[in-house]
Order: C-alpha cells, then structure tokens, then sequence
C-alpha cells in the first residue's frame, strides 16, 4: 500500500536507523525524514539510502508551525513518526528553554499541523497515525533495592517474573509520571499533548518510551560512544558520583524493530513501553567497554582502567531506570534479538572502523557544512 510516512529527527541516532529500516523495508512507501540538523543530526548517518527513490530529506524546525502545515500538506503525510528531540540532561540542565521549545512546542507544532491537514480530507482520520517515541526518564526513578552483591556483568531476557539483579520494581505503561529532569519534564509534557489530542479530537495516536538505547551512529555526548573515543585518544573517562546508576540498555536496531511492529500493528490510543530487559550499572558498563576497546586495540588488559575519573554527580540525577516491556511481548510478540555481550562487540568495532565519521563528528566540520548548503534555501 502506497502511503507518505513523516519521520522527524531522522538525521539523528534513533531517527537515522528507523529511517533506514522503512526506506528498505517498504519500497512502496515514501519516507520524508525532517530534521533541523542541530548539532545532533547528521546526514552522513544515511548515506547509504540518500539516492533511494523513495526518500526524501527536508530541513525544517518543527516548532515552526506553519513550515509544519506546508510539509504535511505538500507531502500528503498519512503517518507520522514523531523522534525530533532534544535529548541530552546535561543539556537540558543548562539551557531547559530549548528543550521546552523543541520538545513541547514542536511536538504541538506538529500534532495541529497533522490535526488540521487530516481534518481537512475526505476520509478525516481513516487510515492516519501519530506515533510519538518518548523515553522511560518520565516515569522518574526506581530504587536500587540489590546494591550489593550483584553480579556483574548481568544480562538477561524477558522472564515470567521479570526479576531482575537491581530490584524487582519496574516502570509499567501504567507507572505515574514522576520527570526530575528539565529533560524528562519536557518530554512528560509532549506525551500529554499528544495523549489530549486523541482525547479532545479524536486523533490517532501512539506513545511509546523506551530505555536507553546504544549502537551505531549515537552522537558522542553519550557514554557509550564518548568513553570509546576517550579510550582511542587516551583522555579521562569522567563518571558521576561512584558509578552506581543504573540503565537498561537496548540495541537501537532492536528499538528500530519495534517502532515497526507498532506503527503497523500497535493500538490506537495505547502506551507501550520498550527495553532491553537488560540492566547494568555505569561503572561495570564502562569496565566492559574498556575491556572490549583495549582487546580490540591490541591494548593490555584492563591498561584504560587508569583512565576513569570520578566526577560530581549529575544535578537530580536519577539512581534507577528498568523498563518492563511484557506488554509489547505478549500483545505484538517482540522481544530484544542481542544480548549485550553481542551488542556491545558490534558497537564498538562499528565506532573503531568509523574514525572518519567520528572525527568529523568531534571537529564540528558536518555542522558547517550543512549550514553552508542550507543558508540560501
């Protein structure tokens, strides 16, 4: 079937591998990938589908309402796959008011464009979708109820009591929200915006957060790919507090999959959460990633320990998050395809083969770049 999908944020981490996967999945569809390009998107993420007939890039803002309306309406957009986001708490702690611009008000921005465009059609809301990705940061923290003692490394698939090393309480579609972050509060605000608009209108909507994901192509801000070039370039490796938060990890490919599963098979109106049914702490992550680089290096063993550095903790920053994600397993049949050992391995070989990208990441040359080809657009 023929039909105009509206991926924003599709030059950024996420974005780009959902982007990839619909433009080669679904050579029936036309897949528009909207993104400002802020310092986290990056075209080079695509290269290898940019000449595919059924892709389109454009550059817009998406807090820019009427530039929302003319694309919507220009495209003929029937589904939209709303992951434009700012993202980073560090960020979001310094400056909150561009997260609120982009993260509430542009997901407002484009939930009315969609409002008054499908309105308008004959059909009205037949056959039309907004599927908002958000993140498990609104649901606040979890107590670390097994702080000793753990295991480490733990990993593990989805299990018919769900128990965990860290605790045996999980964020369920149905947990209060509870945001600590100016991040996490910017993103609870746009999954009630977009909640309300089915609510109010009758808009066909979709919500799903997701726990923190790794892999290719992550902008290296982030741990993962930050520690890894740390680790190349022989520069500290700064940890907040003692290192004992928290994370469950997922494979982005897997995430990618499951924004799939739901697009097309999902329930209008329904919440589902996403995540790796894989649990770690920060210290004992970065140890693997040390051990991983220096192997893959030729390093000796354990040589990039002596780079970790304890820094002073994150402002509110939360102790646990642990996504239980039975319901999209036992409603939609999915479930993580890596453990983490796997997924880490191609993770980091992906970053150690990619030193061109990940140079011209660090050096800031693909944002001049891009405004150079844009400026008189």
């Amino acid at each position: 079937m023929k039909r105009n999908i509206l991926i924003t944020g599709g030059a950024g981490f996420i974005g780009s591998h959902v982007v990839r996967l619909f433009v080669n999945k679904y050579p029936d569809y036309h897949i528009v990938n909207l993104d400002k390009l802020t310092y986290a998107g990056n075209l080079a993420n695509l290269k290898d589908i940019e000449d595919c007939p059924n892709y389109t890039f454009v550059r817009a803002d998406i807090a820019e309402l009427d530039e929302m309306r003319r694309i919507i309406k220009e495209y003929e957009i029937s589904g939209i796959i709303h992951l434009a986001a700012e993202s980073h708490v560090d960020r979001s702690i310094k400056d909150p008011f561009t997260f609120a611009r982009t993260n509430v008000m542009g997901t407002l921005a484009l939930l009315q464009a969609a409002k008054e465009y499908w309105e308008s059609l004959p059909e009205k809301y037949e056959g039309k979708l907004f599927y908002h990705i958000s993140t498990d940061e609104v649901y606040g923290a979890l107590e670390l109820t097994h702080p000793e003692g753990v295991p480490a490394p733990f990993t593990t698939k989805a299990s018919s009591d769900n128990d965990m090393a860290y605790g045996t309480e999980f964020f369920l579609e149905t947990t209060k929200y509870n945001p600590h972050s100016p991040y996490s509060a910017s993103k609870a605000s746009s999954d009630h915006f977009v909640r309300a608009y089915h609510d109010t209108y009758g808009m066909p909507t979709l919500v799903t957060n997701c726990s923190n994901n790794y892999g290719p192509y992550q902008f290296p801000e982030k741990l993962i790919p930050l520690f890894i070039n740390n680790i190349r370039q022989g520069k500290p490796l700064p940890v907040y507090g003692k290192g004992e938060n928290v994370r469950d990890w997922l494979f982005v490919e897997d995430h990618a999959r499951a924004i799939d599963l739901i697009f097309h098979k999902g329930k209008v109106a329904e919440t589902y959460n996403i995540g790796g049914f894989n649990e770690w702490k920060n210290i004992d992550l970065i140890k693997v990633i040390i051990s991983t680089v220096d192997r893959l290096l030729g390093n000796p063993e354990g040589q990039s320990e002596k780079l970790i550095t304890f820094v002073t903790d994150r402002l509110g920053h939360d102790m646990r998050y642990a996504i239980d994600s039975r319901k999209l397993q036992s409603e939609l049949g999915w479930e993580p395809s890596l453990q983490f050992e796997e997924g880490i391995e191609k993770t980091v070989r992906w970053y150690l083969d990619h030193q061109e990208w990940m140079d011209n990441i660090t050096s800031g040359d693909y944002e001049r770049y891009y405004d150079d080809m844009y400026k008189n657009r």
